[in-house]
């Protein structure tokens, strides 16, 4: 190592140069690691949510619930099953949820994710449902992925919307992608025919009035009252069910005219069957339409930058906006609060180098240790196939924490000893000398910590793993570097320094600075001369 680090000393250019391109080097790798916003777990309990059409009873709902449960049961991974009928979004009878507990992991041959993919494929063929596994790892507690389309023009939205589910079914990222909405439900649909109702003289008013009161009944408010001695009743008026359920029957309904006799439904409305929605959704005030799907085997970050991508999405219509939500919002607002984070620690820290130090320059040297540490955290997490998700990120920010350490013990120990009376060149070979093998020790300490958090030695590792391998890779690559980059770095920022130093100290003392001239001593006064 000592014939190394003089070989890079003497040839600082080379070695900052080899530095900077494994920075650089390091920023490309980063980018080819996928990102995620929590790692998926294998926690052994996994949720199947079942979606009916409207209209069905609770009879059908529990028929394609067992259906499901006698696809389950089959499987050996499976420890028991609990099924909730008429749960889910609303407390309807057409939804269902099954609880299902798998045995521990060491006993299947698959993982919680490449078991539920599979059973997926066979709960395909129960028709006219709707089926998905529950997300249960982030916060949203819904598909792996989830975004709003939004605008004030509901059918402009909800096309634009249909375009893009129609191209993110072609995407092998996804699966079973679709627009999260309440399924239509059958109705009766009442169209007046406005020229016959006015020859008559039918408001539409009256129509809606006398369907109203024949199928819902009369508002509260608008309604007569059974008095009795302490309150009053009010009396609802409508037709019966069985008459409700007879399209000639609502038809034939008498409608007021504005001479004040009556004509049938029919004269002056079409009736006719048609779909419509159960409820409005709104974002904002503005309508909006969830579009949903769940992940294929890949991390969310590689399927938002596919749908991204996708024609319909770039050239998305005036007034139709993309609203990220669920694990979609979370990834991103970490992300963004992580760059947030970094670059607040390290002015940070250069500020109490600065103090510390009473140098202004030199703290840089000590940062440049910084970016060594990405390369080797990139790399371990592309060998190891992980994601950058959350406890990567707590990983990085507690990696250059150390990798700042290690720094400073060389870059301390080099100062201490100009000081002292030594030359620079002396010094550094002294430092890396001294303080090689506390920094390797403190690696190798660190290393052995984090390896039963990787190997997963205690139950499951799935979100403390990755945090694990890109502390190891940092480590390994920023010591390694560290001891021979940062003394050349040290050299140049010494150089800087010792040529802007005297430059700023006369910039900033000026002429106004400089100390005044002695004024010289006056004469003696001339001694009288004798009068003669």
């Amino acid at each position: 190592y000592m014939g190394f680090l003089n070989k890079c000393i003497h040839h600082r250019w080379l070695t900052i140069g080899g530095g900077t391109l494994f920075f650089v080097v390091s920023l490309f790798a980063l980018r080819l690691v996928p990102k995620s916003f929590i790692p998926a777990g294998d926690i052994g309990n996994s949720v199947l949510q079942i979606e009916l059409p409207p209209g069905v009873r609770l009879e059908d709902t529990t028929r394609v619930s067992d259906t499901a449960y006698q696809i389950i049961k089959k499987h050996p991974e499976v420890a028991n099953v609990v099924e909730a009928i008429g749960g889910g979004d609303g407390g309807e009878v057409r939804n269902a949820v099954l609880y299902i507990s798998l045995v521990p992991r060491k006993d299947r041959d698959m993982s919680q994710q490449e078991w539920e993919r599979s059973l997926i494929a066979e709960l395909k063929q129960i028709p006219d449902a709707r089926i998905n596994f529950q997300n249960n790892q982030g916060a949203a507690q819904g598909r792996d992925l989830t975004f709003y389309l939004t605008g004030d023009n509901p059918p402009l939205v909800e096309a634009s919307a249909a375009k893009i589910i129609a191209e993110m079914q072609k995407l092998p990222e996804l699966r079973e992608p679709r627009i999260n909405g309440d399924l239509q439900r059958p109705e009766i649909v009442i169209h007046p025919r406005f020229d016959l109702a006015a020859q008559l003289g039918v408001t539409v008013q009256a129509i809606s009035q006398t369907v109203l009161i024949a199928t819902l009944g009369d508002l509260p408010q608008a309604s007569a009252k059974f008095s009795l001695s302490d309150r009053q009743v009010p009396i609802r008026v409508s037709l019966l069910e069985s008459a409700r359920q007879s399209l000639s029957t609502l038809e034939n309904l008498p409608v007021p005219t504005a001479t004040g006799s009556a004509v049938p439904l029919k004269a002056v409305a079409n009736i006719t069957f048609g779909q419509g929605p159960t409820r409005i959704r709104r974002y904002d005030q503005s309508r909006r339409v969830a579009l949903e799907a769940d992940l294929n085997g890949v991390e969310l970050g590689d399927a938002m930058d596919a749908i991204y991508a996708l024609p319909a999405m770039k050239n998305l219509p005036p007034g139709v906006n993309v609203v990220e939500t669920g694990d979609v919002e979370l990834q991103t607002e970490l992300f963004t609060n992580f760059g947030v984070a970094m670059g607040t620690g390290v002015l940070m820290v250069f500020a109490v180098l600065v103090l510390l130090f009473a140098r202004v320059l030199q703290p840089i040297t000590i940062l440049s240790a910084l970016p060594l540490a990405i390369g080797g955290a990139a790399v371990a997490l592309l060998i190891t196939g992980m994601s950058f998700s959350l406890p990567v990120v707590i990983g990085f920010l507690m990696l250059m924490g150390i990798v700042a350490k290690n720094s400073i013990l060389l870059v301390d120990f080099a100062i201490e000893e100009m000081r002292a009376g030594k030359d620079r060149f002396t010094a550094l070979l002294e430092a890396g000398h001294k303080r090689a093998r506390p920094i390797v020790m403190t690696t190798v300490a660190m290393i052995a910590g984090m390896l039963p958090t990787v190997l997963g030695i205690h139950g499951d590792n799935s979100f403390r793993a990755p945090m694990g391998v890109a502390v190891i890779g940092g480590l390994l690559t920023s010591t390694a570097l560290t001891l021979v980059v940062v003394p050349a770095m040290f050299t140049l920022i010494d150089d800087v320094e010792r040529w802007l130093g005297p430059k700023v100290g006369r910039a900033i003392t000026g002429p106004a600075g400089t100390p005044p001239a002695t004024p010289a001593p006056a004469a003696p006064p001339a001694k009288p001369q004798p009068i003669h």
